[in-house]
């Protein structure tokens, strides 16, 4: 009777694994929800499109910038925050 319960058992391992559903990269879901996700695509449509990265140059300042500026104000937001108090 033993052998009947493993038998019908379910499997130990999963058939269809939670990563096959994200991002192919761990930082592709935070890309997204960037505030600077229309830059980012900006950036690599210009690339994909010229084959030059010298030409897509004020697409990757647009980025850049717009990085600093999110930075910068999750700086402000978590400047009263402390890890030791």
């Amino acid at each position: 009777m033993a052998t009947a319960k493993a038998a019908t058992a379910p499997p130990t391992h999963r058939a269809s694994s939670p990563a096959a559903a994200s991002p192919p990269y761990p930082s592709a879901a935070r890309i997204a929800d960037s505030d600077c996700f229309p830059q980012y695509t900006a950036s690599l449509k210009c690339l994909e499109a010229n084959q030059d990265k010298s030409k897509c140059q004020q697409q990757f300042d647009d980025y850049k910038e717009c990085k600093k500026r999110e930075r910068e104000a999750r700086l402000e937001r978590n400047k009263g925050r402390s890890l030791f108090g």
